[in-house]
Protein backbone atom coordinates (compact mmCIF):
# COMPACT_ATOMS: atom_id res chain seq x y z
CA UNK A 1 0.00 0.00 0.00
CA UNK A 2 1.30 3.45 -0.95
CA UNK A 3 2.23 5.58 2.06
CA UNK A 4 -0.09 8.52 2.61
CA UNK A 5 1.61 11.85 1.90
CA UNK A 6 1.03 14.33 4.69
CA UNK A 7 1.14 18.11 4.13
CA UNK A 8 4.26 19.81 5.47
CA UNK A 9 3.39 22.77 7.71
CA UNK A 10 5.99 25.46 8.37
CA UNK A 11 5.79 27.47 11.61
CA UNK A 12 7.31 30.83 12.50
CA UNK A 13 7.86 31.21 16.24
CA UNK A 14 6.65 34.80 16.58
CA UNK A 15 8.07 36.95 19.37
CA UNK A 16 9.81 34.49 21.74
CA UNK A 17 9.05 36.71 24.73
CA UNK A 18 5.33 36.32 24.04
CA UNK A 19 3.15 33.21 23.93
CA UNK A 20 4.08 32.12 20.40
CA UNK A 21 6.38 29.21 21.22
CA UNK A 22 4.13 28.13 24.10
CA UNK A 23 1.08 27.72 21.86
CA UNK A 24 3.12 25.96 19.17
CA UNK A 25 4.46 23.45 21.67
CA UNK A 26 1.07 22.94 23.30
CA UNK A 27 -0.47 22.34 19.87
CA UNK A 28 2.12 19.65 19.10
CA UNK A 29 2.21 18.12 22.58
CA UNK A 30 -0.37 15.43 21.76
CA UNK A 31 1.52 13.10 19.40
CA UNK A 32 -1.72 12.07 17.67
CA UNK A 33 -1.74 15.44 15.88
CA UNK A 34 1.36 14.34 13.95
CA UNK A 35 -0.81 11.80 12.11
CA UNK A 36 -2.34 14.69 10.11
CA UNK A 37 0.70 16.72 9.02
CA UNK A 38 4.48 17.06 9.24
CA UNK A 39 5.54 20.08 11.32
CA UNK A 40 8.68 22.15 10.71
CA UNK A 41 9.40 24.93 13.21
CA UNK A 42 11.74 27.64 11.96
CA UNK A 43 13.26 28.80 15.23
CA UNK A 44 16.14 27.44 17.30
CA UNK A 45 16.61 23.95 18.72
CA UNK A 46 18.05 25.18 22.02
CA UNK A 47 15.33 27.80 22.59
CA UNK A 48 12.53 25.33 21.85
CA UNK A 49 14.07 22.78 24.22
CA UNK A 50 14.39 25.41 26.95
CA UNK A 51 10.78 26.58 26.63
CA UNK A 52 9.51 22.98 26.45
CA UNK A 53 11.29 22.28 29.76
CA UNK A 54 10.03 25.56 31.25
CA UNK A 55 6.41 24.64 30.43
CA UNK A 56 6.99 21.09 31.67
CA UNK A 57 6.38 19.45 28.29
CA UNK A 58 8.28 16.29 27.44
CA UNK A 59 8.91 16.93 23.76
CA UNK A 60 11.62 15.64 21.45
CA UNK A 61 12.77 17.65 18.46
CA UNK A 62 14.35 16.51 15.22
CA UNK A 63 16.96 19.05 14.13
CA UNK A 64 17.31 19.28 10.33
CA UNK A 65 19.20 21.51 7.94
CA UNK A 66 17.30 23.99 5.81
CA UNK A 67 15.97 22.44 2.60
CA UNK A 68 16.25 18.81 3.74
CA UNK A 69 13.08 16.68 3.95
CA UNK A 70 11.47 16.66 7.41
CA UNK A 71 10.69 13.36 9.14
CA UNK A 72 7.12 12.18 9.46
CA UNK A 73 5.88 11.67 13.03
CA UNK A 74 8.45 14.06 14.50
CA UNK A 75 8.65 17.72 15.43
CA UNK A 76 11.22 19.00 12.98
CA UNK A 77 13.27 22.11 13.74
CA UNK A 78 15.28 24.28 11.36
CA UNK A 79 17.60 26.74 13.11
CA UNK A 80 16.72 30.24 11.91
CA UNK A 81 19.55 31.61 14.05
CA UNK A 82 22.45 30.05 15.94
CA UNK A 83 23.29 32.46 18.75
CA UNK A 84 21.86 31.92 22.23
CA UNK A 85 18.73 33.89 23.11
CA UNK A 86 17.81 34.77 26.69
CA UNK A 87 14.04 34.68 27.08
CA UNK A 88 12.44 37.58 28.97
CA UNK A 89 8.77 36.70 29.09
CA UNK A 90 6.45 39.67 28.78
CA UNK A 91 9.04 42.07 27.39
CA UNK A 92 9.09 43.10 23.71
CA UNK A 93 12.82 43.65 23.26
CA UNK A 94 14.95 44.52 20.25
CA UNK A 95 16.48 41.04 20.39
CA UNK A 96 13.09 39.28 20.46
CA UNK A 97 11.97 41.36 17.47
CA UNK A 98 15.09 40.32 15.54
CA UNK A 99 14.42 36.67 16.36
CA UNK A 100 10.78 36.94 15.27
CA UNK A 101 11.83 38.37 11.91
CA UNK A 102 14.53 35.74 11.28
CA UNK A 103 11.96 33.01 11.87
CA UNK A 104 9.36 34.65 9.61
CA UNK A 105 11.90 35.36 6.89
CA UNK A 106 13.08 31.75 6.74
CA UNK A 107 9.64 30.12 6.74
CA UNK A 108 8.61 32.56 3.99
CA UNK A 109 11.65 31.54 1.95
CA UNK A 110 10.84 27.88 2.59
CA UNK A 111 7.26 28.10 1.28
CA UNK A 112 8.44 30.07 -1.76
CA UNK A 113 10.91 27.28 -2.51
CA UNK A 114 8.17 24.65 -1.95
CA UNK A 115 9.92 23.04 1.02
CA UNK A 116 6.69 23.43 3.01
CA UNK A 117 3.12 23.43 1.68
CA UNK A 118 1.55 25.96 4.06
CA UNK A 119 2.75 28.35 6.74
CA UNK A 120 1.28 29.17 10.14
CA UNK A 121 2.67 32.24 11.87
CA UNK A 122 2.81 32.83 15.61
CA UNK A 123 2.10 36.41 16.79
CA UNK A 124 4.66 39.19 16.36
CA UNK A 125 5.02 42.57 18.00
CA UNK A 126 4.53 45.11 15.21
CA UNK A 127 6.90 47.62 16.80
CA UNK A 128 10.02 45.69 17.75
CA UNK A 129 10.09 43.62 14.53
CA UNK A 130 10.62 46.69 12.36
CA UNK A 131 13.90 46.72 10.41
CA UNK A 132 15.28 47.41 6.94
CA UNK A 133 13.62 44.28 5.54
CA UNK A 134 10.39 44.54 7.54
CA UNK A 135 8.88 47.99 7.25
CA UNK A 136 5.24 46.91 7.36
CA UNK A 137 2.28 47.26 9.75
CA UNK A 138 1.89 43.46 9.94
CA UNK A 139 2.21 39.99 8.43
CA UNK A 140 -0.35 40.62 5.69
CA UNK A 141 1.53 43.50 4.07
CA UNK A 142 4.88 41.72 4.34
CA UNK A 143 3.56 38.55 2.70
CA UNK A 144 1.73 40.54 0.01
CA UNK A 145 5.12 41.76 -1.17
CA UNK A 146 6.65 38.28 -1.11
CA UNK A 147 3.83 36.28 -2.70
CA UNK A 148 1.76 36.71 -5.86
CA UNK A 149 -1.81 37.98 -5.79
CA UNK A 150 -3.98 40.63 -4.15
CA UNK A 151 -4.15 40.04 -0.39
CA UNK A 152 -7.20 40.18 1.85
CA UNK A 153 -7.06 39.98 5.64
CA UNK A 154 -9.78 37.39 6.21
CA UNK A 155 -10.90 36.43 9.73
CA UNK A 156 -12.54 33.02 9.54
CA UNK A 157 -14.42 30.70 11.87
CA UNK A 158 -17.19 28.12 11.64
CA UNK A 159 -19.89 30.71 12.26
CA UNK A 160 -18.47 33.88 10.73
CA UNK A 161 -16.08 35.09 8.02
CA UNK A 162 -15.10 38.77 7.91
CA UNK A 163 -12.69 40.34 5.42
CA UNK A 164 -11.24 43.85 5.65
CA UNK A 165 -11.33 46.50 2.93
CA UNK A 166 -8.56 48.34 4.81
CA UNK A 167 -6.67 46.63 7.60
CA UNK A 168 -3.85 48.20 9.64
CA UNK A 169 -4.66 51.79 8.68
CA UNK A 170 -4.98 54.77 11.02
CA UNK A 171 -8.61 55.77 11.54
CA UNK A 172 -8.03 59.24 10.07
CA UNK A 173 -6.70 57.75 6.82
CA UNK A 174 -9.46 55.24 6.13
CA UNK A 175 -11.62 57.27 3.74
CA UNK A 176 -8.61 58.33 1.67
CA UNK A 177 -7.77 54.64 1.22
CA UNK A 178 -11.18 53.77 -0.27
CA UNK A 179 -12.08 54.04 -3.93
CA UNK A 180 -14.11 52.20 -6.57
CA UNK A 181 -11.16 50.11 -7.73
CA UNK A 182 -10.21 48.92 -4.25
CA UNK A 183 -13.79 47.96 -3.37
CA UNK A 184 -14.08 45.88 -6.55
CA UNK A 185 -10.68 44.23 -6.02
CA UNK A 186 -11.32 43.21 -2.42
CA UNK A 187 -14.79 41.83 -3.15
CA UNK A 188 -13.38 39.92 -6.12
CA UNK A 189 -10.64 38.43 -3.91
CA UNK A 190 -13.20 37.49 -1.25
CA UNK A 191 -15.54 35.92 -3.79
CA UNK A 192 -12.73 33.87 -5.35
CA UNK A 193 -11.43 32.77 -1.95
CA UNK A 194 -14.86 31.63 -0.81
CA UNK A 195 -15.19 29.50 -3.92
CA UNK A 196 -11.61 28.21 -4.19
CA UNK A 197 -10.62 27.95 -0.51
CA UNK A 198 -13.94 27.07 1.12
CA UNK A 199 -15.95 25.42 -1.66
CA UNK A 200 -18.79 27.97 -1.55
CA UNK A 201 -20.26 28.37 -5.02
CA UNK A 202 -21.84 31.76 -5.79
CA UNK A 203 -21.28 33.16 -2.29
CA UNK A 204 -23.48 35.80 -0.70
CA UNK A 205 -21.42 38.74 0.55
CA UNK A 206 -22.59 41.54 2.85
CA UNK A 207 -20.76 44.88 2.89
CA UNK A 208 -20.75 47.18 5.91
CA UNK A 209 -21.12 50.94 5.61
CA UNK A 210 -18.34 53.51 5.84
CA UNK A 211 -20.32 55.81 8.16
CA UNK A 212 -22.71 55.07 11.05
CA UNK A 213 -26.26 54.38 9.83
CA UNK A 214 -24.96 54.45 6.21
CA UNK A 215 -24.50 58.20 6.64
CA UNK A 216 -28.20 58.88 7.36
CA UNK A 217 -28.73 60.44 3.94
CA UNK A 218 -25.61 62.59 4.19
CA UNK A 219 -26.16 63.87 7.74
CA UNK A 220 -23.26 61.73 9.04
CA UNK A 221 -21.20 61.78 5.85
CA UNK A 222 -21.77 61.20 2.15
CA UNK A 223 -19.01 58.67 1.46
CA UNK A 224 -21.43 55.73 1.34
CA UNK A 225 -23.61 57.37 -1.31
CA UNK A 226 -20.72 58.76 -3.34
CA UNK A 227 -18.15 55.94 -3.13
CA UNK A 228 -19.50 52.68 -1.75
CA UNK A 229 -23.04 52.36 -3.14
CA UNK A 230 -22.08 53.08 -6.80
CA UNK A 231 -19.35 50.42 -6.60
CA UNK A 232 -21.74 47.85 -5.12
CA UNK A 233 -24.30 48.54 -7.85
CA UNK A 234 -21.66 47.91 -10.52
CA UNK A 235 -20.51 44.71 -8.83
CA UNK A 236 -24.09 43.43 -8.52
CA UNK A 237 -24.70 44.06 -12.23
CA UNK A 238 -21.76 41.77 -13.02
CA UNK A 239 -23.60 38.87 -11.36
CA UNK A 240 -22.03 38.84 -7.90
CA UNK A 241 -24.37 38.34 -4.94
CA UNK A 242 -23.33 41.44 -3.00
CA UNK A 243 -25.63 43.26 -0.58
CA UNK A 244 -25.30 46.45 1.42
CA UNK A 245 -24.09 48.70 2.73
CA UNK A 246 -25.31 47.73 6.19
CA UNK A 247 -24.84 49.69 9.40
CA UNK A 248 -22.60 47.40 11.44
CA UNK A 249 -24.33 47.84 14.81
CA UNK A 250 -27.74 46.64 13.65
CA UNK A 251 -26.21 44.13 11.23
CA UNK A 252 -24.53 42.14 13.99
CA UNK A 253 -27.03 42.99 16.72
CA UNK A 254 -29.90 41.54 14.67
CA UNK A 255 -27.77 38.52 13.64
CA UNK A 256 -28.31 39.41 10.00
CA UNK A 257 -24.76 38.17 9.36
CA UNK A 258 -26.08 34.61 9.56
CA UNK A 259 -27.78 35.11 6.18
CA UNK A 260 -24.46 35.62 4.39
CA UNK A 261 -21.40 33.54 3.59
CA UNK A 262 -19.06 36.39 4.50
CA UNK A 263 -18.89 40.05 5.41
CA UNK A 264 -16.63 42.82 4.10
CA UNK A 265 -15.84 45.36 6.81
CA UNK A 266 -14.50 48.79 5.86
CA UNK A 267 -11.84 49.07 8.55
CA UNK A 268 -10.03 47.00 11.17
CA UNK A 269 -12.08 47.49 14.33
CA UNK A 270 -15.41 47.50 12.51
CA UNK A 271 -14.71 43.90 11.52
CA UNK A 272 -12.54 42.56 14.32
CA UNK A 273 -14.59 43.73 17.28
CA UNK A 274 -17.68 41.72 16.26
CA UNK A 275 -15.52 38.83 15.05
CA UNK A 276 -13.62 38.51 18.30
CA UNK A 277 -16.81 38.98 20.30
CA UNK A 278 -18.54 36.15 18.46
CA UNK A 279 -15.62 33.83 17.68
CA UNK A 280 -12.62 34.69 19.87
CA UNK A 281 -10.41 31.71 20.64
CA UNK A 282 -11.79 29.67 17.76
CA UNK A 283 -11.08 32.12 14.95
CA UNK A 284 -8.24 32.22 12.44
CA UNK A 285 -6.52 35.07 10.64
CA UNK A 286 -6.14 33.97 7.01
CA UNK A 287 -4.31 35.92 4.31
CA UNK A 288 -6.57 35.24 1.34
CA UNK A 289 -5.90 36.08 -2.30
CA UNK A 290 -2.25 35.04 -2.45
CA UNK A 291 -0.71 32.05 -4.24
CA UNK A 292 0.54 30.62 -0.92
CA UNK A 293 -1.51 29.66 2.14
CA UNK A 294 -0.78 31.42 5.41
CA UNK A 295 -2.83 31.45 8.60
CA UNK A 296 -2.31 32.60 12.18
CA UNK A 297 -4.29 32.59 15.44
CA UNK A 298 -6.84 35.34 16.10
CA UNK A 299 -4.82 36.88 18.95
CA UNK A 300 -1.54 38.68 19.54
CA UNK A 301 1.64 38.12 21.54
CA UNK A 302 -0.22 38.34 24.88
CA UNK A 303 2.83 39.60 26.78
CA UNK A 304 0.65 39.96 29.90
CA UNK A 305 0.32 36.18 30.26
CA UNK A 306 3.60 35.10 28.65
CA UNK A 307 5.52 32.58 30.74
CA UNK A 308 2.55 31.82 33.01
CA UNK A 309 1.61 28.58 31.23
CA UNK A 310 -2.00 29.67 30.75
CA UNK A 311 -2.03 30.46 27.01
CA UNK A 312 -4.80 28.61 25.15
CA UNK A 313 -3.57 26.92 21.93
CA UNK A 314 -7.08 26.40 20.49
CA UNK A 315 -6.90 29.20 17.93
CA UNK A 316 -3.41 28.11 16.85
CA UNK A 317 -4.63 24.54 16.30
CA UNK A 318 -7.54 25.93 14.30
CA UNK A 319 -5.03 27.92 12.23
CA UNK A 320 -3.06 24.74 11.46
CA UNK A 321 -6.04 22.71 10.32
CA UNK A 322 -7.59 25.65 8.46
CA UNK A 323 -4.36 26.05 6.48
CA UNK A 324 -4.30 22.34 5.63
CA UNK A 325 -7.98 22.32 4.67
CA UNK A 326 -7.59 25.39 2.43
CA UNK A 327 -4.52 23.85 0.80
CA UNK A 328 -6.45 20.66 0.00
CA UNK A 329 -9.47 22.58 -1.26
CA UNK A 330 -7.22 24.55 -3.61
CA UNK A 331 -5.89 21.30 -5.05
CA UNK A 332 -9.45 20.02 -5.57
CA UNK A 333 -10.50 23.34 -7.11
CA UNK A 334 -7.59 23.26 -9.54
CA UNK A 335 -8.46 19.72 -10.62
CA UNK A 336 -12.10 20.68 -11.03
CA UNK A 337 -11.46 23.65 -13.31
CA UNK A 338 -8.87 21.74 -15.35
CA UNK A 339 -11.02 18.65 -16.06
CA UNK A 340 -14.44 19.91 -17.32
CA UNK A 341 -13.25 20.05 -20.95
CA UNK A 342 -11.86 16.52 -20.80
CA UNK A 343 -15.03 15.18 -19.16
CA UNK A 344 -17.24 16.89 -21.76
CA UNK A 345 -15.09 15.47 -24.56
CA UNK A 346 -15.32 11.94 -23.18
CA UNK A 347 -19.10 12.19 -22.91
CA UNK A 348 -19.27 13.34 -26.53
CA UNK A 349 -17.10 10.44 -27.67
CA UNK A 350 -19.42 7.94 -25.99
CA UNK A 351 -22.43 9.09 -27.98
Amino acid sequence: MKEKLLPIVGFSCGDPNGIGIEIILKSLHDKRILEFFVPVIFANYQLLSEQAAFFNMNLKFNKIKYGLPPKKGQINVVNAWDNEFLTEFGKPTKASGEIAFKSLELVTKSILENNVEVMVTAPINKQNIQNEKFNFPGHTDYLSEKFNGESLMFMISERLKIGLLTDHVSINEIVSEIDNKKIKEKISVMEKSLEMDFGIIKPKIAVLSINPHVGDGGVIGDEDEEILIPALIEISKSGSLVSGPFSSDSFFGSRLYKNYDSVLAIYHDQGLIPFKTLAFGEGVNYTAGLNKVRTSPDHGTAFDIAGKNVADPTSFKKAIFSAIDIYKKRISYKKRIETPFLETRKKGENK
